[in-house]
């Protein structure tokens, strides 16, 4: 059986009176957001219950639907939307203004300037952001600073490293060069003859002692045939 039609008065009991009004409420809403997403319309709902409660829903933003709706409202009237435009932009440029004021006179307090008009509880409260400012810049320059350290530590160690490295390649490489020139006809004496040793007690090389002998050999044989 479908429900009945009700007729649409004031609910006289207290009781029943709220348990509609919540019920129509929540239905209300959610309508509200069934139809904004949709449809993809810009709905803004407001709601004040008998005791003065607030409910809204707005898929953009309440205050935002509103300017809509006003600009929407005084379409039909170009001076009134020229005018309203220009009061929105003038308070909008006053309080910027009011702002831009408040953060330069904090800044000159940071500074250390214009401190003749604060009271001493301000002056207290000013000497704590101070404080505060100053604990935290010193935390992150140590943070810095040991990362730094750290950092250099771990190239230092690489370096040393790489300095053990490179030592042992320069001995494996001059033990290689001696056993090579011990070893007797291979490429150890192809260097020693290249570049003959000094030898201490004006010995000469073997090699140009055998040159010597060659000559004195054939030196008897141009004797002879003289």
């Amino acid at each position: 059986m479908g429900r009945g039609k009700i007729e649409i008065k004031r609910i006289e009991n207290t009781t029943n009176r709220q348990v509609t009004f919540c019920k129509r409420r929540n239905g209300l809403l959610k309508k509200a957001y069934e139809l904004s997403v949709l449809c993809e319309a810009e709905v803004a709902l407001i709601v004040f219950s008998s005791r003065g409660r607030l409910y809204e829903y707005a898929n953009n933003s309440v205050r935002t639907t509103i300017d809509r709706y006003k600009k929407a409202s005084d379409s039909s009237n170009p001076a009134s939307v020229s005018e309203t435009n220009s009061q929105y932009y003038q308070q909008e440029a006053t309080k910027l203004r009011q702002q831009i004021g408040i953060l330069q006179n904090a800044n000159r307090h940071l500074m250390g300037e214009s401190l003749s008009s604060m009271s001493v509880k301000e002056l207290k409260q000013l000497e704590t952001r101070l404080e505060k400012g100053i604990s935290r810049i010193r935390s992150k320059k140590n943070e810095l600073l040991f990362a730094e350290i750290e950092y250099m530590q771990k190239r230092e160690v690489e370096l040393q490293n790489d300095n053990i490295f490179l030592r042992g390649k320069i001995v494996e490489n001059e033990r290689a060069q001696q056993n090579m020139n011990m070893l007797p006809g291979g490429g150890g004496y192809e260097v020693m003859s290249q570049h003959p040793p000094y030898d201490s007690r004006n010995y000469l090389p073997v090699n140009l002692l055998e040159h010597n002998q060659h000559f004195s050999h054939q030196e008897p044989t141009a004797l002879q045939l003289g």
